[in-house]
């Protein structure tokens, strides 16, 4: 294994436990308890698992099930959306290569994300938003159809909502100001500026933030970091993507969840105990655990 595609190492343990608000074990290489005791290690010992598919969904669900320091969110990822209904001819996801099954397809699936969302070790309704970097504009439609279930899904059962918003930040605030956002809404991997951080502040959204904001040339993402409320930030790795700087590139994980929060207390200007007691508070918070 070359040193690119080396797990990084351990980092320092954290004194104060928290949350990784959002990661992917199931595209992770490792088995599940390999993984949450590497993470419970550094003082990372609760995950909230999160789906991206049905069989993602469905995986989450029986991993929360399994592990009470797991906490699952189900959905149909925006980019998923359009392959339900116009098909996936190039087989990009990972399930291969697929017909369109039209609005029909994706009403079945979202009757599934509703049923999942009903059952206890399931904490949230996401990743679900818009993704204008992958689907164009013939995708948009099925996106949109089926953020609004999402949000109507996760209201219904009193779930949090977990955002994907790639590039499509204004559109992702209009729509949700027309549903009426859930009572508790969080921005996954947090990707807007400091004047959008000051709107979902005002209307009381959680601002997640994952490894790319030790990026070098992620300034506007510290500057959002800088006016969120402390009391709506959380910490995420979004693992197996996005692994924090310096180890930008290899795989992430759970356990690298101090390296992020260390930068974060850094911005902040806060020590790394009280960065950690905030997190912690809101995750829970936010999630209802």
């Amino acid at each position: 294994m070359s040193a690119k595609q080396a797990p990084p190492p351990l980092p320092e343990p954290l004194r104060v436990p928290v949350a990784d608000a959002h990661t992917h074990l199931d595209m992770q290489d490792g088995t599940v308890e390999d993984g949450l005791a590497k993470a419970a290690s550094v003082g990372v010992t609760t995950v909230v698992q999160v789906g991206c598919d049905l069989k993602g969904s469905r995986w989450a669900a029986e991993t929360a099930a399994a592990y009470e320091n797991v906490h699952a969110a189900v959905a149909l990822h925006p980019n998923e959306a359009p392959r339900i209904v116009h098909g996936d001819p190039d087989g990009w996801s990972r399930q291969g290569a697929r017909e369109g099954g039209g609005d029909a397809a994706l009403d079945d699936a979202l009757a599934e994300i509703d049923r999942l969302a009903a059952l206890a070790p399931v904490r949230a309704v996401g990743e679900t938003g818009l993704d204008y970097f992958r689907t164009g504009p013939e995708g948009m439609a099925a996106q949109e159809r089926s953020f609004r279930a999402h949000i109507e899904i996760a209201k219904r059962h009193g779930k949090a909502l977990v955002i994907h918003d790639r590039e499509a930040h204004a559109d992702v605030l209009r729509i949700l100001a027309e549903e009426g956002a859930p009572e508790r809404t969080v921005f996954h991997c947090y990707s807007g500026d400091a004047e959008m951080a000051e709107v979902c502040a005002a209307a009381g959204y959680y601002m997640s933030f994952a490894g790319n904001v030790t990026f070098k040339n992620a300034q506007p993402l510290r500057d959002a970091l800088t006016v969120a409320p402390l009391e709506l930030v959380l910490v995420e790795t979004d693992a197996p993507f996005l692994t924090p700087a310096p180890y930008r590139g290899r795989p992430n994980a759970p356990y690298l969840i101090p390296v992020t929060l260390r930068a974060m207390a850094e911005v902040r200007g806060i020590d790394e105990d009280a960065m950690a007691e905030a997190i912690s508070r809101n995750t829970a918070r936010a999630f209802e655990y």
